[in-house]
Parts: C-alpha cells; sequence; structure tokens
C-alpha cells in the first residue's frame, strides 16, 4: 500500500518537476550563461560582466529600468484601489444570488485576447474615437484631443488588463470573511475607518499580497500594452530587451536586461512581503 501511494504521488509530481525544470529552471540558468558571454577584440567567445557594465553605463538603460519599476508599482497600487470596492461589494453588500452574476460580469471582458481589449481602449481613446466624436458632438471641445500615446492611457491600459488577476484573490479572501465580525466591531463603536483598517484589510491582506505580486510581475513583464497605448516614447524596459533580442541581434546583452529583470521583481517582491510581514506560500496558497 505504502509503495502504491508512493509510485502514484511520484506520476502526480513528475509533470510539474518537468514543467518547472525544463520551462523555467533550465532556461534561466541558460539565460545567466548567456548574459556572461562576450567577444573579445579577435571575435574569440569570452566570459564577460561587459554586458551588466553597458546597462550601468548607458544613461538610456537604467533610467527605463527605474521609471518601469515605478510604473508597475503605481499599476499594482491603482489596480488595488480599482477592484477592491468591486470585490467587496460583491461579496458583502450585494445578496448571495447575485454574488455569482457579477463574478461572471466581471470575468466576461478577459474572455478575449489582451489585444483585442487593449485595440478596444484605443478605439475609444483615439482623435477619432468614441469618446472624442461624443464630446465634440455635444460642444464640450471643438477639435479631437489626443488621448493615446501618454503615461496615463499607459497606466490606463495596464490597470484594465491586470484587474482580473488582482479581483480573484481579493474576492475568495473577503468570502471567507464572517459578517458578524463587522457588525460586531461596528455594534461596539468602531468607526468605517477603524473597521477597514483593523478587520477588513487585516483579513483580506493574504488576498491583496497575492494579487499585488501577480499584478506586479504582470505589468513589469508587459510588452503589448505599454508599446501600443504608450507609444513610440513609452520608454519600457521590456521594450528594450525586446529590441536587443530581435531588432539589434544582441542575444548576450538581451539576457543581461532580462536577467537584470527577473532580479529586480524578485527584490521588490521580497521587500513588499518583509514590509506587509506576509509570507510567500499563505500568499500565494
Amino acid at each position: 500500500m505504502k509503495n502504491h501511494f508512493r509510485i502514484s504521488l511520484y506520476i502526480f509530481l513528475t509533470p510539474v518537476l518537468l514543467w518547472l525544470v525544463l520551462l523555467i529552471i533550465i532556461p534561466h540558468i541558460e539565460l545567466l550563461i548567456m548574459s556572461l558571454k562576450g567577444t573579445d577584440d579577435l571575435g574569440d567567445p569570452i566570459w564577460t560582466l561587459a554586458n551588466y557594465k553597458n546597462f550601468f553605463t548607458e544613461k538610456i538603460y537604467w533610467y527605463t529600468f527605474v521609471r518601469t519599476a515605478l510604473y508597475a508599482v503605481t499599476t499594482t497600487i491603482l489596480t488595488f484601489l480599482v477592484t477592491f470596492p468591486v470585490a467587496f461589494y460583491i461579496t458583502k453588500v450585494v445578496s448571495t444570488r447575485l454574488t455569482g452574476f457579477l463574478t461572471i460580469l466581471l470575468l466576461m471582458p478577459f474572455w478575449v485576447s489582451e489585444l483585442v481589449r487593449v485595440y478596444g481602449w484605443m478605439i475609444l481613446l483615439r482623435e477619432s474615437g468614441v469618446i472624442n466624436h461624443v464630446l465634440v458632438t455635444i460642444g464640450i471641445i471643438d477639435t479631437p484631443i489626443e488621448m493615446l500615446y501618454n503615461d496615463v492611457s499607459m497606466l490606463m491600459g495596464l490597470v484594465y488588463t491586470s484587474m482580473l488577476f488582482m479581483a480573484v484573490p481579493l474576492i475568495s479572501s473577503l468570502e471567507g470573511m464572517d459578517d458578524s465580525m463587522i457588525e460586531a466591531a461596528h455594534d461596539l463603536g468602531a468607526s468605517p475607518v477603524t473597521i477597514f483598517f483593523r478587520i477588513i484589510i487585516p483579513y483580506a491582506a493574504p488576498g491583496i499580497t497575492s494579487g499585488s505580486i501577480v499584478v506586479f510581475m504582470l505589468a513589469l513583464g508587459n510588452y503589448l500594452t505599454p508599446t501600443l497605448m504608450g507609444g513610440k516614447n513609452s520608454l519600457w524596459f521590456t521594450e528594450q530587451i525586446y529590441n536587443e533580442f530581435i531588432a539589434s541581434f544582441n542575444w548576450n546583452q538581451g539576457a543581461a536586461f532580462g536577467f537584470l529583470l527577473l532580479l529586480l521583481s524578485s527584490i521588490i517582491i521580497w521587500a513588499g512581503l518583509k514590509v506587509t510581514r506576509q509570507e510567500l506560500g499563505r500568499a500565494l496558497s
């Protein structure tokens, strides 16, 4: 019986281990090795840190790197501010009969690809788009306004494409909270602000942490939305990685940039977990 259980465990774990080793561990090891390779004056391959040195010596590289990190953090905060009231309304305000229906409505836009959703926003915001047409028709503005290809529209697109990954963990966390805790606090004289910060937020902390990690990683590694909605001046680090790999065919430099992006995301997530005093396993469970 024990041997049978062990064999079954191996059978179930094998696909997961193969997925981790073949698609995550080995590619990242290869990425690190590639980033440490270069050529000397004669064109012979050598081990070097020149690819990382280029990152620190070229202002545009580290400026874009820092800018991408700051906007990814901003996207995470804005996504939380937008989705938390929605998640709370679905789980604690409306009747249980409507919870499933509203959750499906929340999921419906994400049944289509990110490309379609981004182009939908572009149709709304462009100079000849729906919003400009309505504003000109009712006389609020005389000429169309360019609402695309700036940081505001880029942030809007990043928040919209990431909302689901924040909303689902929040809904899952808030569903498990006993409503009597809020009622008891209210009966004891606690203000809504106190109830929010002393009861609701601590209880939803695992959902907030897991959602923030996923949204931050998606925003940091996003290529499509910053390129389409931010325009040529979006200065997103993933675009520089793409240019090194595809446009310049400099795979060693692109690998260095990719590994630096991985290192940055790991450090920020670690710092966020330390600040919020959350454990990664509990947050992602």
